[in-house]
């Protein structure tokens, strides 16, 4: 694909939208961010980081009269615009589902009754739509468990056991082929969009690509949101001389990508046919516990107090699940560059210019309230 494409980026001012702004600039792309500056997440405020060579609609994407300021003027559309939260979206649930699934069927809605000139469509799905990940056990082979039960969690009993031998599964990587058993109204909505790209993109013969994001960090992330990742709860707390909260005993682990890995990533799906019709993990393939998480941001930027580990559990919360990164390097020749123990040096020097309202309590009550805790 020549530079001289244009490429619309929904959710463009967002954390991860404006870092593959400032990519896609630097490689010479024209850019058109449309954002609505959700209030949960800017605060009403247009970001001080947005890129002045990209041209900015700040609206909702999926408005009739919006879309056709930017769909007749896109080569490329990468839909990352989303309501974000697992926990909120348990209870606000017409809102995600607004902000998710009808959004982007708005999208497509208009692509399939319009003329244009789009040539393809990359949208974000997440992770959070397998639910578990892949488990092994080393007499009876592979097992993709669905969502442990409210009676085993109540004991502390936190991992899974093979249902045929009853030794402890371990977890392995997980790939894209597994069946997905999302946990969350937010998993849903991602599912939704992943597949209504798909079956649209393939109707209407517009190249596809989903990109299943695992846990990014990194700087922009918005610490005014309280249904964020852990990384930026964990920040939250921390810079307000709070410690970090865990549930169940902090050794449940994700797979933590820095953004500027991520964005090279969509940018290799964006340029590579070979990722046409595909749904791909974007991760660095490593497990991590959520405890060695917030114990090394504790250790920079609080250092002393405790991290706190509640031994409760989260209806719908999962124990482990990272990426197989398999697909991701056949096919785009993806590999991340930037160690975890890097990432977060550069994310915790990030912080200390920020400053963050600790609204975990006010989300514990929220879930509390509504029997989720």
């Amino acid at each position: 694909m020549a530079n001289n494409m244009r490429v619309t980026v929904t959710g463009g001012a967002g954390f991860i939208g404006s870092h593959l702004v400032d990519l896609l600039i630097e490689k010479g792309y024209q850019v058109i961010v449309v954002d609505s500056l959700e209030k949960q997440v800017h605060r009403g405020k247009k970001p001080s980081y947005l890129n002045k060579k990209a041209k900015y609609i700040f609206d909702k994407c999926e408005k009739k009269d919006v879309l056709k300021k930017y769909i007749p003027k896109t080569d490329i559309l990468i839909h990352l615009a989303a309501s974000v939260g697992v926990g909120q979206s348990m209870y606000q649930i017409k809102k995600y589902i607004k902000g998710n699934t009808y959004a982007t069927a708005s999208i497509l809605e208009y692509l399939s009754s319009h003329c244009h000139k789009i040539k393809k469509i990359l949208v974000a799905s997440s992770m959070s739509i397998y639910g578990e990940g892949k488990y092994y056990c080393s007499k009876d082979g592979v097992f993709n468990p669905q969502i442990r039960t409210e009676k085993q969690l109540s004991t502390g009993n936190w991992d899974y056991k093979c249902p045929s031998c009853g030794k402890n599964l371990v977890p392995i990587a997980t790939s894209e082929d597994k069946p997905l058993y999302p946990t969350s109204i937010y998993a849903v909505t991602k599912r939704d969009q992943e597949e209504m790209v798909h079956i649209i993109g393939k109707a209407y013969n517009i190249p596809t690509v989903a990109l299943r994001f695992f846990n990014v960090y990194g700087s922009r992330q918005s610490l005014s949101n309280p249904y964020t990742g852990v990384l930026a709860i964990f920040a939250s707390r921390l810079l307000n001389n709070h410690s970090p909260v865990i549930y169940e005993d902090g050794n449940q682990t994700r797979d933590f990508i820095n953004v500027s890995d991520l964005v090279r990533g969509i940018l290799l799906a964006m340029k590579d046919d070979k990722a046409n019709g595909k749904s791909i993990n974007l991760g660095t393939g490593i497990a991590t516990s959520v405890k060695m998480i917030a114990s090394i941001m504790q250790q920079h930027i609080l250092k002393d107090g405790d991290i706190t580990i509640t031994n409760r559990f989260r209806n719908g919360d999962i124990r482990h699940c990272f990426a197989d990164i398999t697909l991701a390097k056949k096919l785009l020749g993806f590999k991340p560059k930037i160690r975890l123990k890097n990432g977060l040096l550069d994310y915790i020097e990030w912080l200390s210019t920020q400053e963050s309202a600790d609204n975990f309590a006010k989300v514990e009550k929220e879930l509390k309230m509504k029997g989720l805790v």
